[in-house]
């Protein structure tokens, strides 16, 4: 256990918050060492939590340290050093009794590398074809890749490399990771994680298998779904980490070298319905983490945690107080009609927000000119209207938040009063672009929401530059006012109370839901997986218990009008979509939703997985279907590619599941089940079954075992 001496304790007091060194040359010296202010933390003996004073959940350390450790702690004279709060554990050949500040910073040659340049690795990282590091590709969040290697003119040439099997059934949302020669791949719960070497991927390099509470399949909405993992390139001091979310509510940091895990924070509170199925996004030195829940009530609210420690450094609610919001001074100084302060508790009757919903489980993008992370809020609790009056701000907003103090420039509520379940969570994609009254390359965040619409924003101030309807059909919004930002609706599709609403398009699951879409730059378009689904929405009063499910309606869902109602086909579309005129290129029906979302490759080809099991590849200038392979399950992750030994791989996630899949997953019958799914997906169980894992395609199937040998069993000498 390394002391610090008093003579560097004003040294350590203003110039570092957490120091942790681990000298890769001497490991037998010092594994952890870290030190953190007594006022945030405090001691426990023979324990492995930390308690921060401001009421946080336990921050767990690895590994546990022994008694020997604390009987050194307590030998610490906290009461004339006024801190020596403890983060980590030293292991040693012996216990030193003290070392000096000048020590310590001779070990930093050792690996030092400033802060920023981690940050700068993720990004250049996320910018090299051989990677896939982080949800959406790249900050853009626009799951494009210049690769080329594959293309019109090979792509029927695409057969199996290789392919990896979790062993789990349950619903594969999200992607892999892969950095630099390993692939990371994120199952629903429990949430195991597994490390692959793309040389030799039939030999698992390690896996993660968390203990979690089981309880939290209880409240789970839609299927224990997990939609991915983050990943942070280590700063010489910290090892590369692998970040991920368990349903259970906690946030834990894996050694991606070892699997072994570096810190643990719990983030939600399952006794409440609060659970966890977001993939984490990782910024400069932080990692963003959302909530799951609003279906039980749950108060939403986004997160960042130190990357390095755990520690938590802010956190922003969706409704409640402008200091709960973390409202900046000039909160949308240049959209005041979008509205400004203290409308987090206004737009709500009495102490409905605390109840209201506004979780955010979907994608963030990050622009790093202007420092802020973009996201939405999903939908108010209940899903009932009539039992919460108001515009129920901020849920269904689009945020732009600075990273560094979580503080709010501006929020756009595409859906003031929500009837629908329209949660606003969708893909976030940026893009630079001549805006046609701009004139001028603008920065914008394209957004293809739940309610039907197809958002196009100025990232740096919250400027609505277009709103249009993903399909024709939309009947809820005759159009959206892009002075005042309001959807002018509809009243004939209303859900008020005593009224059976019919025919309206879209459904809860949206025009378009998880899934996240790509951009190609080069054709300046947008290639979107949709939903094409109806319903019927009933409306009943119920009273909130916390943990149990706060919905007040009951749906029934069917093909949109381009479907078949009668065979419950054709849910569906697959799109390319030009921002800024507004116009699609072109259109494909599918049969049932393509729920998981698309990638662009520079091969002129979209690719993406279906419900019933395929994964396809279109020309992306015309939409013609040009390759498709049958998954052993249902697709409701997004492809990626990367390129390893100068091969061009396409990767995704098989197992059906999540929200369409419940009926299939749990065997349910009633049409109404699974809040209106398992009717509109009553024919799913015709085409696919349950499994789970991932598939790896290439030219001619090309890959790691062209050489026979390789992971051959070699007897040892």
């Amino acid at each position: 256990m390394i002391l610090i001496s008093r003579r560097d304790k004003k040294f350590f007091e203003s110039n570092v918050l957490l120091m942790s060194l681990q000298p890769p040359a001497a490991p037998e010296m010092i594994n952890i060492a870290a030190f953190k202010r007594q006022s945030d933390c405090q001691i426990i003996p023979n324990e492995m939590h930390e308690y921060r004073k401001d009421g946080a959940r336990p921050l767990m350390h690895y590994p546990p340290r022994n008694e020997a450790d604390d009987a050194t702690l307590s030998r610490i004279d906290q009461s004339s050093m006024n801190w020596a709060g403890y983060a980590g554990v030293a292991y040693m050949n012996r216990v030193l009794n003290s070392v000096s500040v000048a020590a310590l910073l001779a070990f930093a040659p050792l690996g030092f590398i400033p802060a920023a340049s981690a940050n700068d690795k993720l990004n250049e990282l996320s910018k090299s074809d051989e990677n896939w590091v982080m949800p959406g590709k790249n900050y853009n969040s626009d799951n494009y890749s210049k690769a080329s290697q594959i293309n019109v003119g090979n792509v029927k040439q695409l057969k199996a490399a290789w392919s990896f099997s979790t062993g789990l059934l349950n619903g594969h949302e999200g992607a892999p990771l892969v950095v630099d020669g390993k692939m990371f791949i994120s199952t629903p719960f429990p949430n195991t994680t597994f490390a692959l070497a793309l040389d030799d991927p039939g030999k698992i390099l390690w896996q993660d298998k968390p203990k979690q509470n089981p309880a939290a399949r209880a409240v789970a909405c839609c299927d224990v779904v997990n939609r991915g993992l983050a990943y942070w390139p280590g700063d010489g001091k910290v090892p590369p980490l692998i970040l991920k979310t368990l349903l259970d509510g906690n946030v834990v940091a894996l050694n991606a070298n070892t699997g072994e895990t570096y810190w643990k924070v719990e983030n939600s509170d399952i006794k409440v319905g609060s659970t966890l199925t977001v993939a984490p996004y990782v910024v400069k030195d932080v990692v963003l983490i959302g909530s799951s829940g609003a279906e039980l009530g749950v108060r939403g609210y986004v997160t960042a945690y130190d990357v390095k420690t755990g520690a938590q450094k802010w956190r922003a609610y969706a409704t409640g107080s402008d200091e709960d919001l973390l409202l900046a001074d000039d909160f949308n100084i240049k959209n005041p009609q979008y509205g400004q302060k203290n409308l987090g508790l206004s737009t709500w009757e009495g102490d409905a927000w605390k109840i209201g919903g506004g979780t955010n489980w979907g994608w963030y993008a990050y622009d790093p000119d202007v420092n802020l992370a973009y996201f939405g809020t999903g939908n108010p609790a209940p899903w009932n209207e009539t039992m919460r009056p108001g515009d129920n701000k901020w849920t269904m907003t689009i945020f732009g938040r600075d990273v560094d103090t979580g503080k709010a420039k501006f929020g756009y509520q595409k859906t003031p009063h929500d009837e629908w379940d329209y949660a606003g969570v969708n893909v976030m994609m940026l893009s630079e672009q001549n805006e046609r009254e701009y004139g001028q390359p603008r920065k914008l965040l394209t957004h293809p929401d739940r309610n039907g619409i197809v958002y196009t924003l100025d990232r740096t101030n919250g400027d609505l530059i277009a709103a249009g309807k993903i399909d024709d059909t939309v009947n809820v919004f005759k159009k959206v006012d892009l002075k005042s930002g309001l959807p002018v609706r509809d009243p004939e599709y209303g859900t008020r109370m005593d009224h059976l609403a019919r025919d309206i398009c879209p459904s809860a699951m949206g025009y378009h839901n998880q899934g996240h879409d790509s951009y190609d730059p080069q054709k300046r378009l947008f290639f979107m997986g949709v939903n094409h689904i109806c319903m019927d929405w009933e409306p009943f009063m119920l009273p909130y218990r916390a943990g149990q499910f706060f919905v007040g309606a009951t749906l029934n869902m069917y093909p949109g009008p381009k479907g078949d109602r009668q065979n419950a086909e054709g849910l569906g579309q697959i799109k390319a979509y030009n921002a800024i005129s507004g116009q699609f290129a072109w259109e494909k029906m599918e049969r049932f939703a393509v729920w998981g979302g698309t990638i662009a490759t520079a091969g002129n080809l979209v690719f993406y997985g279906t419900l019933d099991g395929f994964i396809k590849a279109r020309n992306s200038e015309t939409g013609e279907l040009l390759w498709k392979f049958k998954l052993p399950s249902g697709a409701i992750g997004y492809p990626i590619t990367y390129t390893h030994n100068g091969i061009q791989y396409i990767a995704i996630n098989y197992g059906v599941g999540g929200w369409p899949g419940v009926g299939l997953v749990f065997d349910l019958q009633d049409p109404t089940a699974g809040l209106g799914a398992v009717g509109a997906f009553k024919k799913l169980a015709n085409y696919t079954r349950q499994g789970g894992g991932v598939m790896v395609f290439s030219l001619d199937g090309k890959g790691p075992y062209d050489d026979p040998n390789v992971g051959e069993y070699a007897k040892a000498n």
